[in-house]
């Protein structure tokens, strides 16, 4: 609030002028949240009793228990498997997931969602080595909210029969976390701060750059390529991917992440493909579409007021939006908070200039009130 004070026939007349903004459309920075979930499964080796063992790995060296979508064949890894051969084997692998479920109803599978809970559910695979082949029964099973659950894989060989039941720890690597993001007419300028579940030292930032790619589409947005970073300062490039939003849903955004490296601590390439959800209920204008893809809307730039005495009259002096309509409002006591418009006009120039009578009150307020 800016006073006025001037000498005149009543003495200490009291003018208050005050700036009113109602509220206005914009688009300016804002949160969504975001669930980042790795296709891949990781691993850890398995024992079956009297020194068996089976370790699953998708590089050379040390194993890194990847287990990785396949296509039609389900999930596949190499394996290295040590039982009733006497020695170890190298070979691979082939094994079904459960059936997608979605318990929840948000657009994912339960299985790579932490928060959901895995029934004991079996599927069925097969393994290959350079001895033999044979094929698997798997057994899946995780509480709500652990990231980590049981699978068994039963193996039964062609030739030298049952080679016993290997008790398997699964992780499933999810993220979570903010997306700061300010939205343009062509490009959404974002940031991930996402921490694993369960393990909340690590982590993954960095910035990210969605752009509009077709005009006047809303449902659909271009991820492009850039590079996040772990809490070890490892750098994580991906490639260019879409991104669309989910029409149901209407408030989650979904698409892929595809690593160069998911995992910099092995010795290879792998854990690349990601599952990307982003949901936003931030909605300024009302209009059904989040503000994440949403056209930005034109905001009034705020007026600037000025109060000066012209002798007889009083000048406000007004910096605004040419073409913008404002209300111009007064009262005499601000504990009714009775404001009565006084004049309502819409700005021809920048600055412009409006006379108002002296007023014949000890206080006078002044509001200008944009709609």
């Amino acid at each position: 609030m800016v006073t006025f004070v001037k000498h005149m026939k009543t003495p200490f007349v009291l003018l208050a002028l005050l700036l009113s903004i109602f509220p206005i459309t914009t688009h300016a920075a804002a949160t969504a949240q975001v669930h980042f979930v790795c296709l891949s499964l990781r691993v850890q080796p398995g024992a079956a009793g009297f020194g068996s063992s089976l370790a699953l790995s998708s590089v050379g060296g040390t194993p890194n228990g990847e287990l990785y979508p396949a296509g039609t064949a389900g999930y596949a890894s190499g394996i290295i498997l040590d039982a009733s051969f006497g020695f170890p084997v190298t070979g691979s692998m082939q094994v079904k997931l459960p059936d997608f479920l979605d318990a929840n109803e948000n657009g994912f599978d339960d299985f790579l969602e932490v928060a959901q809970s895995v029934g004991l559910t079996l599927t069925a695979g097969a393994y290959s080595t350079y001895v033999s082949d044979g094929t698997i029964t798997a057994k899946w099973s995780r509480g709500a909210g652990t990231p980590n659950g049981t699978c068994v894989f039963s193996l039964e060989d062609d030739t030298f029969g049952p080679l016993g039941d290997f008790v398997h720890t699964f992780e499933v690597l999810e993220y979570t976390g903010p997306l700061s993001y300010t939205p343009g007419t062509s490009n959404v300028i974002a940031s991930f701060n996402l921490t694993q579940t369960g393990n909340p030292a690590n982590t993954l930032q960095g910035p990210a750059l969605f752009s509009k790619t077709l005009p006047g589409n809303l449902n659909h947005l271009v991820l492009r390529a850039g590079d996040w970073t772990n809490a070890a300062a490892q750098t994580l490039s991906f490639d260019e991917n879409d991104v669309s939003r989910d029409l149901l849903l209407r408030t989650n955004y979904y698409g892929y992440v595809a690593f160069a490296d998911g995992d910099p601590n092995t010795g290879g390439y792998d854990y690349p493909f990601w599952q990307l959800s982003i949901d936003d209920v931030n909605d300024t204008d009302a209009d059904g579409v989040p503000d994440f893809s949403d056209a930005p809307s034109t905001a009034p730039r705020r007026p600037s007021l000025t109060l000066a005495h012209g002798g007889d009259h009083l000048a406000l002096f007004i910096s605004g939006d040419i073409g913008r309509l404002l209300h111009i409002l007064n009262c005499t006591n601000l504990a009714n908070w009775n404001w009565q418009t006084n004049l309502s006009l819409t700005l021809t120039n920048d600055p412009q200039t409006v006379s108002l009578a002296l007023p014949n009150q000890p206080a006078q307020f002044w509001r200008v009130h944009v709609p």
